[in-house]
């Protein structure tokens, strides 16, 4: 039986035999407030069920044939099939509903149903704010959700039209694809939208609160609008985030040339999301975390800015034309990607033209760590069936797709790029494609092949290393170049990972750097672009050249691979790294050095001091987060345990010293207050983490706010500072859905076994929590300063780990095996139980790329420690 599954296969001859026109959809939601029509449903988890009605008109090639159409519901009223009714008992099985004896040409099916709400975050998910007792509700679609709310063919090539019609209490807004009609009564009725996949049309529902605007451009007109729950609005700056939306819109439409494709556009912040975003066509869904309650850094805002561009570029790449199979899905998400980087980076007016430092700081790191596990695969993944693809929106999906997007842009030049993308668009508007067809018009653009070049990167996994081969006039290395070389390197694929090592053809640039006396800063004196292809590429027009302080490979991240520094660069980079005069480089260094440290190439404790020695000359704020999170990190998991403590007090007294000495009310005080707060560890540095909280103790220009507040609360809980009765009291302060995931974090964290019980009675042994309820219970209850307490968890979590995958939905259950496997369990023990349930649990597919990616993390952890303490023995 299929369950809940779909293959390709299936899915391809289903498109054979299907031409799909349109959907009727009437959605009843009246009782929605009040916990639905049937409160008591099992199914309804997210609080009872609602009526489902859908039309479905089709056309068939073939007389007589078979086929089904998705749907998850807890029942099946009526089916009827060309005005012949059909027994649900018979015809819905697990999914699917059977369609026997098809009629070739055009053929229509009607099918009642009681669909259930959810608090998973996956189809209609239901929510009560505790402010104002009210439902807000929200649906999401990717990847095969739609049929929690309707019947539908559940692929994205099978396009069609929808027109939702819904019945919702008085006084509340119904946001769809189409632009909201005046409702009758109590019913919404929505026109047609245009072709589309079932994943991308969505309904927004509840008493939501909005402003509204509108782009104007060479006579285009285009409703915009903003939503968010009231108990929000305060919060909601509305003109920062209509101004980004402006600036792409002006981007997108110059270099895409077509204009937007829909007839409004409405960006909606709704709670409890389990994304970032989603690309609803016309109505894109974010997390309301996104409407910031407290004060956040620049970091923030531009990482908000950048989901807004990326759902935006959406509209054209994955709504307008959209993959024939999830074998693309990486297409999809990384032209997203890599054109809202550039969008931030080359728009008029961005407050972020420094937005591929940020790229090459964290998308990269995430592609490149992600691309040594081993569930690597090639970006272009084999996506035999809904299994597969639910896994598979990760680093290299996104990330490593983006970076090699970027790759393929200095290939071919960015003019190129865009004209080949203007075709493709104009070509392929409202139907579906593969990558060969935008490959194929990049080809006619740039007049590159591109069969070879896709074949090496796009169909083969793993990574490249780039290294320079220098030699001098002089045996300490300065003094004139003699020769000068690019070593590229194939790794050995991790054990486990399919496919073998793959050298690639690599666009990059040689950035020459030399100290400037005057200033103190490290300056590029000179930029050379070149090809790299095999295992040795000369460069000889470097030859006869005085040396530079630092050579740096792949400079301004042109390609996808670690690079290297020469030891003498790097011996001066570890001196100066924080003199580079742009950001760009200093990411990349920093980014190496983080490379270098989770492969036990370079000790924690010299990442520790490197980053000491330079993090107070970086001026990028999101850098300086980046590497507070990489070095609490690597001292928990990849330090010597041994001296883990003394890191731990090395590291903790840095951050006061740079918090008290950080400029007054700036984003780099409050980023190393939360630093601060994420270890303190004295009873020195508690006693002022709750003066600062109770007001006893103030540091100038330091708001405690509330998100701070919570840092600070969450952070004495897991000390044993606060108890049940202070959280609660601190959560009276804040009665609101994101207190109560606060409280939630700090109670799971406190250090006692009676905590530590009850927040995994609460995730494991019942399903009762909303999606972001258990993904904070989960937050606090690992900790990485109580591994003794959470030790007899690591075989209650094998014996229940299946149970969870079988019996919840995908974000739910991934969340629980992501989230509560023992990856502070740094030991060869925990490497053995998972070995152990490996052989002998039969895990699904899926099940088991999960837990041996969590598997990867320990190992790649014993790693370093193992050279963390060989360093100390030098």
């Amino acid at each position: 039986m299929p369950g809940t599954n779909l293959t390709r296969e299936e899915a391809q001859q289903r498109a054979k035999l299907l031409t799909v026109d349109s959907y009727e959809i009437d959605l009843d939601l009246s009782g929605a407030q009040g916990g639905g029509a049937s409160p008591s449903a099992e199914a309804g988890s997210g609080g009872g069920t609602y009526r489902s009605v859908t039309t479905v008109r089709f056309d068939v090639a073939e007389d007589g044939a078979e086929s089904f159409i998705d749907l998850v519901a807890p029942t099946v009223h009526e089916v009827t099939l060309n005005g012949d009714s059909l027994d649900p008992a018979e015809v819905f099985q697990d999914s699917r509903i059977a369609l026997p004896g098809l009629l070739r040409g055009r053929n229509i099916l009607r099918v009642v149903a009681d669909c259930a709400y959810t608090n998973t975050g996956e189809g209609l998910h239901r929510f009560v704010d505790p402010v104002d007792d009210q439902v807000y509700l929200y649906t999401q679609f990717e990847v095969p959700d739609a049929r929690r709310v309707f019947a539908a063919f559940e692929q994205p090539d099978l396009k069609a039209t929808f027109q939702f019609t819904v019945r919702a209490p008085e006084g509340w807004t119904v946001v769809s694809n189409s632009p909201t009609p005046e409702p009758e009564g109590d019913v919404w009725t929505f026109a047609p939208t245009p072709r589309m996949s079932t994943y991308v049309t969505a309904l927004i529902v509840g008493p939501y609160h909005s402003v509204h605007s509108v782009y104007e451009r060479d006579g285009q007109s285009v409703p915009l609008g903003i939503y968010c729950r009231p108990s929000l609005a305060e919060y909601l700056d509305s003109d920062a985030i209509f101004e980004v939306t402006r600036q792409g819109f002006d981007w997108f439409q110059e270099k895409f040339d077509y204009a937007y494709p829909f007839e409004k556009y409405d960006q909606l912040f709704v709670p409890e999301f389990n994304a970032g975003a989603m690309e609803n066509a016309g109505a894109v869904t974010f997390r309301d975390q996104y409407v910031f309650r407290s004060k956040v850094t620049d970091a923030a805002y531009e990482m908000r800015a950048e989901t807004i561009l990326h759902e935006l570029a959406h509209m054209w790449f994955g709504d307008l034309v959209t993959m024939e199979w999830w074998n693309d899905l990486w297409l999809n998400e990384s032209f997203a990607t890599y054109t809202s980087i550039a969008c931030q980076a080359a728009a008029p007016g961005s407050r972020w033209p420094h937005s591929w430092t940020t790229f090459a700081n964290s998308m990269k790191t995430w592609a490149y760590r992600q691309d040594q596990l081993p569930s690597t695969h090639p970006i272009m993944a084999d996506i035999r069936d809904l299994d597969d693809v639910l896994v598979n929106f990760d680093g290299i999906t996104y990330a490593k797709g983006a970076s090699v997007l970027k790759q393929l842009v200095a290939y071919v030049g960015e003019d190129e790029f865009f004209r080949g993308v203007q075709a493709y668009f104009k070509r392929h508007a409202f139907g579906n494609t593969r990558l060969s067809d935008l490959l194929s018009a990049l080809e006619k653009t740039s007049g590159r092949d591109l069969k070879t070049w896709s074949g090496k990167w796009l169909e083969t996994a793993g990574i490249n290393v780039l290294r320079p081969e220098i030699e001098t006039d002089q045996e300490d290395g300065s003094g004139v170049v003699t020769s000068f070389a690019v070593r590229q390197e194939a790794p050995a694929l991790p054990a486990g990972a399919k496919g073998e090592p793959t050298l690639r053809p690599h666009r990059i640039a040689i950035g020459l750097y030399d100290r400037d006396e005057a200033s103190g800063r490290l300056v590029r004196t000179e930029r050379i672009e070149l090809d790299v292809d095999g295992e040795l590429t000369a460069v000889p027009q470097l030859a006869g050249r005085r040396r530079p302080d630092v050579v740096l490979l792949n400079d301004d991240d042109l390609s996808y691979a670690k690079v290297r520094l020469d030891e003498r660069s790097l011996a001066f980079v570890t001196e100066h790294l924080g003199d580079f005069e742009s950001s760009l480089p200093r990411a990349l260094c920093w980014a190496s050095a983080w490379d270098m440290t989770r492969d036990g190439e370079l000790a924690t404790r010299d990442y520790l001091s490197l980053v000491l020695s330079g993090i107070g000359k970086e001026s990028d704020i999101g850098v300086v987060q980046s590497l507070h999170r990489q070095v609490k990190l690597a001292i928990d998991l990849y330090s010597d345990p041994a001296v883990r403590e003394t890191l731990l007090t090395r590291w903790t007294d840095a951050t006061l010293a740079h918090l008290r000495a950080a400029e007054a009310g700036s984003d780099h005080q409050l980023a190393w207050a939360r630093a601060f707060a994420a270890t303190a560890r004295t009873p020195e540095q508690l006693d002022l983490l709750n003066g600062l909280l109770e007001g006893s103790q103030t540091i100038e220009g330091l708001a405690v706010d509330t998100e701070l507040r919570w840092a600070f609360v969450e952070r004495l809980a897991a000390v044993g500072r606060y108890d049940e009765t202070e959280i609660a009291g601190e959560y009276d302060r804040d009665r609101t859905a994101a207190g109560e995931r606060h409280a939630a974090t700090a109670r799971a964290a406190r250090p006692t076994p009676e905590a530590k019980a009850e927040a995994w009675a609460s995730v494991v042994e019942s399903d009762k929590l909303p999606n972001a309820v258990q993904e904070a219970v989960i937050a606090g209850f690992v900790q990485t300063d109580q591994r003794e307490l959470l030790a007899p968890y690591t075989q209650k979590y094998f014996e229940v780990l299946k149970d969870i995958w079988d019996s919840r939905s995908h974000e739910m259950a991934q969340q629980i095996v992501v989230g509560l496997y023992p990856s502070i369990q740094v030991s060869e023990d925990t490497l053995r139980t998972t070995d152990e349930w490996l052989a002998s649990a039969e895990p699904s597919a899926a099940l088991r790329r999960l837990v041996s990616e969590s598997r990867a993390g320990v190992e790649r952890a014993l790693k370093a420690q193992s050279a963390d303490a060989a360093a100390a023995g030098l």
